[in-house]
């Protein structure tokens, strides 16, 4: 918060705040809290941060069209690359959509028409508390957890192939095991007794 600027629900305390945050707030939410609130007569219900949940309740991450991208380990590395020209992920590119609670993937923006993401440009995460403050726009959040089902299938493939293998190896030193005590058993059966 570069400008010391004072949230509204810091300086009004006595009565309840609704938050609706972005940068602008999407005017479909805005529309739908008080359309909720005319309908219901009450507010809707909110998250820890006093957003309403209806739109503040899933990641945009959860809802992005680019998250199969994230699931499989593809990334935009540069902003003109062949990643961004097949509409990779932009998670690497600063993109704080797995950190950030908003219904721009699903609301979108102008009717519908768009969102940051759709337009080949990261989430700011401008709906959390001081998202400012979480560093630069175009340097990735740490800490998120990456499958990369692509790039390690192969890893994969040679992990249950190994297994399979060992399995295989297994299974025939037990049955030769087996085998051989059969084959004694058998032959001490078959054997002429010895005289006294």
């Amino acid at each position: 918060n570069p400008t010391k600027a004072t949230p509204v629900h810091k300086l009004i305390t006595d009565k309840p705040i609704i938050k609706v945050p972005g940068c602008p707030p999407i005017p479909e939410v805005m529309s739908a809290v008080i359309t909720y609130m005319l309908a219901f007569d009450r507010i809707p219900p909110l998250d820890r941060l006093g957003r309403p949940k209806m739109f503040y309740g899933q990641r945009i991450h959860d809802k992005c069209y680019r998250r199969a991208h994230f699931d499989a380990g593809q990334f935009v590395e540069a902003w003109d690359d062949e990643g961004a020209r097949k509409g990779y992920c932009l998670y690497k590119m600063g993109c704080k959509g797995p950190t950030t609670y908003n219904a721009c993937s699903t609301v979108r923006w102008n009717d519908g028409v768009s969102f940051p993401i759709q337009s080949g440009h990261g989430c700011l995460g401008c709906s959390e508390d001081g998202f400012w403050d979480y560093g630069s726009f175009y340097s990735r959040a740490t800490g998120i957890p990456q499958t990369g089902i692509e790039a390690t299938a192969d890893k994969i493939g040679l992990g249950v192939a190994g297994v399979a293998g060992a399995a295989a190896i297994a299974h025939a030193t037990v049955s030769a095991i087996k085998h051989a005590r059969n084959k004694n058993n058998t032959s001490s059966e078959n054997a002429p007794e010895e005289k006294k």
